[in-house]
């Protein structure tokens, strides 16, 4: 994997694009004429500031090509809506989708950017109507919506939560009923220090069980793992980044989680050859 320095004196990842896909994968590209496995999703699947990915890790444990489709902020709408990202998964001998947070989703109530899933761009009629009170102008992301929205403390916001859950399982559950590959899900739990120290604001709609539970009967294997950032798991040291992208990735997973990642998904896909 090659990296090179950018302006702002930063160390990037190379990144490509496949085919007509406005989305920007890791990179180097790799040739799509041979067998291979393919893993998709967001920030973590792509591996931002490691050298190998779980990606690349899994094709040294398992000696099968495994190509990275992991984009940055790629969520559900990324995920599921780019026709280019589904034909290249429906080449591949087996699919790893990463489950998406679920709240970079177009829905009822807001609508998100097409591939910087974490972007807001515009409430909906129904949102506005629902929180009058509110002038959504000063809102980019969707974090941010959320800390706006839950701190009315009031029975609204399980609403907006309800809408998001419901949505969730559709658009994911109609990706991996539409792909012609038998697919592991990847639920991917990430640890963060702020989640332990601070008020859970804007982080309480979460994946649940419930949700896991309706995907199982549509996918091959679910496969559930817990990680910590590398501010919180001393990986820092493990990662590559420019002086001003610390802060950056202590917020990412570090070389050992990407890792363990691998090493939870090696048996299930041995099981599925």
């Amino acid at each position: 994997m090659s990296y090179h320095q950018a302006g702002s004196g930063r160390l990037e990842h190379d990144v490509c694009q496949y085919g007509e896909s406005r989305l920007w994968f890791r990179g180097p590209m790799r040739s799509l004429e041979k067998s291979f496995v393919a893993c998709a999703g967001g920030t973590e699947t792509f591996g931002r500031f490691v050298e190998q990915p779980f990606a690349a890790v899994l094709e040294e444990r398992l000696d099968r090509r495994c190509l990275n489709f992991g984009s940055l902020f790629c969520g559900v709408d990324a995920l599921c809506d780019d026709t280019e990202l589904r034909g290249l998964l429906n080449q591949a001998e087996l699919c790893v989708v990463q489950l998406s947070d679920i709240l970079g989703q177009s829905n009822r109530f807001y609508r998100v950017h097409p591939r910087r899933n974490d972007r807001f761009l515009a409430p909906t009629e129904d949102l506005k109507s629902l929180y009058p009170e509110i002038d959504f102008a000063d809102v980019h992301f969707v974090h941010h919506l959320m800390i706006l929205l839950q701190g009315r403390n009031d029975a609204r916001f399980e609403v907006i939560a309800e809408e998001l859950r419901r949505n969730w399982i559709d658009r994911i559950g109609g990706l991996v009923e539409a792909l012609e590959a038998p697919v592991v899900l990847l639920n991917l739990q990430v640890l963060r220090e702020a989640e332990s120290d601070q008020p859970k604001h804007g982080a309480d709609i979460r994946i649940t069980p419930q949700m896991i539970e309706a995907l199982r009967p549509l996918s091959a294997e679910i496969v559930e793992v817990t990680v910590s950032v590398s501010g919180q798991s001393d990986e820092l040291e493990d990662m590559l980044f420019g002086t001003l992208q610390q802060p950056m990735a202590e917020y990412m997973i570090g070389p050992a989680a990407h890792r363990s990642i691998a090493d939870a998904l090696v048996g299930p896909i041995r099981n599925l050859q």
